[in-house]
């Protein structure tokens, strides 16, 4: 499947800031699953300078602003070739070891509402079954609702409170794969939704390392491992290590951020 994408984010400060300085994580990359055709990402209709391979893999430009502006316009966008590969990524990336990924970060800290769902699932057979159960599961506990959690949100209050978004699924995912003993780790991207080609958030899922298979994808928000209509951009240990933007900046103004995220089928 070819897919064009277009992603913007709009900053706005009601006081000018004197100095800002963003990390951006939105350049896919080619892999297993998925060829990135063209892409480009400009900040004020300008491409970035600073680019570099972070940790886990993931390409990330930084930017500055020394301007005293009161807005910043973000766009990302391009063409990505996809297949389906029945949600498995494999090994192809060999920068973090699987193991790194058992460690337990603040959002993905496994309470007793996590420890009581581990211990309830029934599969016997594979921890690839394990897994998918883990992700029904899930998926049928935590309804799906925007607005009704935070960025900060850790996956035990999820899971605690039955509701969220698509990060909230992957974070107790992942601290219950953890909890198992499985390496996990977040995943953001884009999905193709063929009702929905205007979205005003990307998309989030986990993936968990397993033997003779390498990294295999879990939506628990949609309960079904990634296909042909996902893009992958950034991996890391939570949503913190993945989130397309971060920073810091100075002074006291308030920002307001508003995303568009428009997702098509592109003609070959």
């Amino acid at each position: 499947m070819r897919l064009a994408i277009r992603h913007i984010s709009r900053y706005h400060y009601d006081q000018p800031v004197p100095y800002a300085l963003q990390r951006l994580r939105l350049r896919p990359q080619s892999g297993p699953g998925q060829n990135v055709v063209d892409w480009q990402v400009s900040v004020d209709d300008i491409e970035p300078t600073v680019s570099y391979v972070d940790g886990f893999g993931n390409r990330v430009d930084l930017v500055r602003h020394e301007r005293n502006t009161q807005k910043i316009v973000i766009v990302a966008g391009g063409t990505v070739e996809t297949e389906d590969t029945a949600g498995i990524f494999g090994t192809m990336d060999g920068i973090a070891p699987p193991w790194i990924f058992e460690r337990v970060t603040k959002l993905t800290h496994a309470g007793e509402c996590i420890e009581a769902l581990t211990a309830s699932l029934r599969s016997r057979g594979t921890q690839l079954d394990l897994l998918h159960e883990l992700m029904s599961g899930l998926h049928s506990r935590i309804a799906y609702r925007p607005g009704t959690t935070e960025v900060g949100t850790d996956a035990e209050t999820a899971l605690r409170n039955g509701q969220g978004v698509c990060q909230d699924h992957a974070h107790v995912f992942i601290a219950a794969a953890r909890l198992l003993r499985i390496p996990a780790r977040y995943v953001s991207g884009y999905l193709l939704m063929d009702d929905m080609p205007a979205q005003t958030a990307s998309h989030a899922w986990a993936e968990a390392y397993l033997d003779g298979l390498g990294w295999v994808g879990f939506d628990a928000a949609n309960d079904t491992c990634p296909d042909e209509r996902y893009v992958r951009i950034a991996t890391g240990l939570d949503y913190r290590d993945a989130m397309p933007i971060s920073g810091v900046r100075t002074g006291k103004g308030a920002e307001t951020l508003s995303v568009e995220i428009e997702i098509v089928r592109s003609p070959v």
